[in-house]
């Protein structure tokens, strides 16, 4: 799981990679038990989080743990950037920001993403 959820460094800064990228459920909710181990491991407010959902497979038990997830990781993640996203339905996305009452914003490119995770 290393190789889909690990830190790398861009302009100086860590960034947790979240690539679930064509990613079936049941990788999907291996990988957000993961993801939620690790956050849980650092300081509050420090985490940048980059999750790329390019092609993963998001049914209700996904978006159901998404939510849960996001909402635990919620006191340790400063900032949080999502691509790939055009294949999450707009409610289960709605759902997502209502419930864990995050700020999750949206990029085409990882690279777009990237730059704005790093900034100030």
């Amino acid at each position: 799981m290393d190789d889909r959820v690990h830190f790398f460094e861009h302009k100086g800064k860590q960034i947790l990679l979240l690539d679930f990228s064509h990613a079936t459920a049941h990788q999907m909710q291996l990988l957000l038990e993961h993801v939620r181990v690790i956050v849980a491991q650092h300081a509050r407010e420090s985490v940048l989080t980059l999750a790329d959902f390019e092609g993963a497979e998001i049914d209700h038990g996904v978006a159901t743990k998404i939510k849960e997830v996001l909402t635990l990781d919620r006191p340790f993640v400063k900032k949080t950037a999502w691509v790939g996203t055009d294949s999450i339905p707009h409610a289960f996305f709605e759902n997502f920001h209502n419930f864990s009452q995050r700020e999750i914003v949206t990029f085409k490119k990882r690279e777009e993403a990237m730059d704005w995770l790093v900034e100030s």
